[in-house]
């Protein structure tokens, strides 16, 4: 019976899948703690993502994208209104629905939080020689490319 011997790609690849993934407890928590820091909980962050992603959602697409009651959407609403990240305005097409849209404060959250990661990752990348740095921007290119291949396009109608 043949030993099931991976190759060097698939090892490889293991090996980089294995450092890619690498988030030790530590690092998660300081994201948790830049979250916390602009009062947003996980289900904030999952709603301003799905309004940066698909744009403005009625109440009830928002609850159907949350896997929740329209009530249940409507409190956690009702504390992103309040600390100033969404607002609620009447449909143009249907005055009686109800859309939530990102503010300013809103739209800042990400790129706040985009900042604040590649200040991190400015530190590190000037740890690495020249040999490093180069061979991890091809690697970075390849991964955007093959990204873009396989990620479908989001659905338009929402």
């Amino acid at each position: 019976m043949p030993l099931n011997i991976p190759s060097d790609r698939e090892r490889v690849a293991a090996e980089a899948l294995d450092e890619l993934t690498s988030w030790n407890p530590r690092e998660r928590m300081n994201e948790f703690r830049s979250w916390v820091a602009c009062s947003l909980s996980l289900i904030h962050l999952h709603v301003l993502s799905l309004l940066e992603a698909d744009g403005p959602l009625s109440m009830t697409h928002l609850a159907e994208a949350l896997d929740v009651s329209v009530a249940s959407v409507t409190g956690i609403v009702d504390r992103l209104e309040q600390r100033g990240f969404v607002e609620r305005r009447r449909g143009q097409d249907d005055r009686r629905v109800i859309v939530v849209h990102r503010t300013a404060a809103g739209e800042a959250v990400f790129s706040d939080l985009a900042a604040h990661r590649r200040e991190r990752l400015t530190r590190l990348l000037a740890e690495f020689s020249d040999e490093e740095l180069a061979a991890t921007l091809v690697f970075m290119r390849a991964i955007r490319r093959t990204r873009n291949a396989l990620v479908p396009e989001p659905v338009a109608g929402r």
